[in-house]
C-alpha cells in the first residue's frame, strides 16, 4: 500500500494527473456504499447564478426555483401554500444585503449572494443559496425537490 498526499489547492500536477483515476474511485465508493445513482448530478450541470433580477439566468429560472421551494417546504417543513408564495421566497431567499462586487483578484463569478441551481434533464432540481465572501463560502439555505430526497442532495452539496 502506498499513500500519497497530493495538494488540492491549488491543484498540483500530481492532483491533474490523476484526478480522473480519483474521481471514478469516489464515484464507485458512492454508488456501492451511499447507493448513490449513477445519474448523481456532475459539476457539469450545476450553475452558479447570481441573485439578481437583472441577471437573465436568474430571471428565466425564477419561477423554476420559486415553485421547486413551495413544494420542499410544504413536503419537508410542511409549510401552508401562503407560508411559501413567490413574496416569501424573494424575502428569504432572494433579498440580500450583499452588493455584488468583483475585485480583480476575487473569484470570476465575483463576491454576493448567489443560487447554486442543481440540474437535471432540464429541470432544477435542488438550490443551494450561497455567499461568497472574500475569506470564505457561507451557505444559507439548501432546498430540492423531495422526489430526488434519495440523491442526499443536502450532503452533496455540503461536500461540493
Amino acid at each position: 500500500l502506498k499513500v500519497r498526499v497530493v495538494r488540492s489547492s491549488p491543484p498540483s500536477s500530481q492532483f491533474k494527473a490523476t484526478f480522473q483515476e480519483s474521481y471514478q474511485v469516489y464515484k464507485r465508493y458512492q454508488m456501492l456504499i451511499h447507493k448513490d445513482p449513477p445519474d448523481k448530478p456532475t459539476i457539469n450541470q450545476v450553475r452558479l447564478v447570481p441573485v439578481s433580477f437583472e441577471d437573465p439566468q436568474f430571471k428565466s429560472s425564477f419561477n423554476q426555483s420559486a415553485t421547486l421551494f413551495a413544494k420542499y417546504q410544504m413536503s419537508v417543513h410542511k409549510d401552508t401554500p401562503s407560508d411559501c408564495g413567490e413574496n416569501e421566497f424573494t424575502r428569504f431567499l432572494c433579498d440580500s444585503p450583499l452588493e455584488a462586487e468583483h475585485a480583480p483578484n476575487g473569484p470570476e463569478c465575483g463576491y454576493g449572494s448567489f443560487h447554486q441551481q442543481y440540474w437535471l434533464d432540464g429541470k432544477i432540481i435542488a438550490v443551494g443559496v450561497i455567499d461568497i465572501l472574500p475569506y470564505c463560502v457561507s451557505s444559507v439555505y439548501l432546498y430540492y425537490d423531495p422526489d430526488f430526497a434519495f440523491l442526499s442532495l443536502g450532503v452533496y452539496s455540503a461536500l461540493r
